[in-house]
C-alpha cells in the first residue's frame, strides 16, 4: 500500500451533522466516544459527560452559537440516560 492509499483509507468519512456524527471522529474505524465508553467507568463517563456539557455551554456564544448549544443537548441527554439506568 502506497502513502495515497494509506491516507484515503484513514481518512474520515465525510458527514454533514457536526453535531451527531461528526467526520473527524470516525477516524480509525471507531467512533470516539464508543472507545471513550469502553475504557470509562459508569461514573468517570458522567464526568465526562458533564465536562463537555459545560464546555458546550460555555464556549456557545463565543464560537459556534447553536451548534454549540446542540452538543451540549447530546451529552445532557447521554447524562440523562446514565443516570436513569445505572
Amino acid at each position: 500500500m502506497n502513502l495515497e492509499e494509506y491516507q484515503m483509507r484513514e481518512k474520515p468519512r465525510e458527514t454533514a451533522d457536526p453535531v451527531n456524527a461528526p467526520s473527524h471522529y470516525t477516524a480509525g474505524g471507531i467512533e470516539t466516544i464508543d472507545f471513550i465508553r469502553a475504557k470509562m467507568t459508569k461514573e468517570q463517563l458522567k464526568g465526562y459527560y458533564v465536562g463537555n456539557l459545560l464546555k458546550y455551554i460555555s464556549r456557545a456564544p463565543y464560537k459556534n452559537g447553536v451548534e454549540d448549544y446542540k452538543k451540549a443537548e447530546v451529552y445532557l441527554k447521554w447524562l440523562i440516560e446514565a443516570e436513569e439506568n445505572p
